[in-house]
């Protein structure tokens, strides 16, 4: 695996990390954090096997966007379609006042985070933990 592939990962990692200890947490609650990160870590997973493709890596949030990119090469990965098109919804408007998320919101999107994240670590031989 390329390296630049292993820090997408690493990243995406980061990203799933702090949106589970975030959407653990009792005192104070932030669940437009656990939205945004898990729609992050979904970004840079894709984005990773964009990277190790060697294909252009767009600047987008649009997680749908990207699936389009990456289906000539994991047609498997269409059944992510509706967890990334709603995941998509987190990137930006639950960042500003408007919008927030409830923790029905929050669990919604660490479910479909999971789901992403379980079959692109399985596609990249990576352990699922």
């Amino acid at each position: 695996m390329k390296p630049t592939t292993l820090e997408w990962i690493d990243k995406a990692e980061g990203d799933f990390a702090t949106a589970q200890v975030s959407y653990r947490t009792r005192k104070r609650p932030n669940h437009d954090a656990v939205c945004f990160h898990a729609q992050q870590c979904a970004e840079k997973y894709l984005k990773a096997r964009l990277e190790e493709a060697s294909l252009v890596i767009p600047r987008t949030h649009n997680l749908y966007a990207l699936l389009t990119l990456v289906l000539p090469i994991e047609p498997a990965w269409s059944v992510l379609a509706a967890d990334l098109n709603v995941l998509s919804t987190f990137a930006v408007a639950y960042r500003y006042p408007g919008v927030s998320a409830t923790r029905i919101d929050a669990k919604d999107a660490l479910n479909r985070c999971r789901t992403v994240r379980r079959i692109i670590r399985g596609a990249f031989g990576l352990p699922i933990s």
